[in-house]
């Protein structure tokens, strides 16, 4: 585990927008999981290591630590590397360290307000980032609903991206998410049927 700063990650978060802030990590290429694991929360303490301090970080996974080549390819596959905000690093180990070895466990993500919505693409494709996330945090499945449609499966593009190519514009959308625990939330009419592109909707409620 080592130490950065980052400010938007491969889950399509702004850190900082979205309010993830600096308590974040970016995964290694086997804990990423092409972005399964975006939005689920660790606790992470350094051990056995003189450089260690005493206490852990709880973060969220907001981004990918890139594979890489040479001695140092922390984050390659199988390796299961936490690559922390600096000031998150600094909280469990020593600057000059860099590197220290860890355990850590999966947590409940603690979220303030209901889960949000970001929309973005075209009339004839519809992405949706979700974020704010608590429970496991990880979304496994989304649907969406139009005034005038069906409940409609929705597929993960990317990070924590999720696509439809159905035309919903001029039809209040509902939505129903699935985190990893299993556990499903609906959220009925979130956005109104005037919503627009590039906009961010919430919803009343959350794991």
């Amino acid at each position: 585990m080592e130490g950065h700063t980052t400010e938007m990650g491969a889950c399509g978060y702004q850190v900082f927008k979205d309010g993830y802030g600096l308590a974040t990590t970016a995964l290694s290429t086997t804990l990423f999981e092409s972005g399964a694991k975006c939005g689920s929360c660790y606790e992470v303490k350094c051990v056995n290591s003189p450089w260690c301090i005493a206490g852990s970080v709880q973060v969220t996974a907001t981004n990918l630590c890139p594979p890489s080549t040479g001695p140092q390819a922390w984050c390659n596959a199988p390796l299961h590397h936490f690559d922390l905000t600096e000031p998150m690093f600094l909280k469990i180990g020593q600057y000059k360290a860099g590197i220290v070895p860890i355990q850590y466990r999966r947590i409940p993500c603690a979220r303030q307000g209901g889960i949000k919505f970001q929309f973005d693409g075209n009339p004839y494709f519809n992405l949706v980032l979700v974020y704010n996330v608590g429970g496991a945090g990880d979304v496994t499945s989304m649907k969406i609903k139009g005034t005038n449609t069906n409940w409609i499966q929705m597929s993960r593009n990317w990070g924590m991206n999720w696509q439809t190519g159905v035309v919903l514009t001029a039809q209040a959308l509902s939505f129903q998410v699935t985190i990893s625990d299993g556990r499903t939330l609906q959220f009925d009419n979130v956005a109104p049927s005037n919503w627009q592109f590039g906009q961010t909707y919430q919803g009343n409620a959350n794991f």
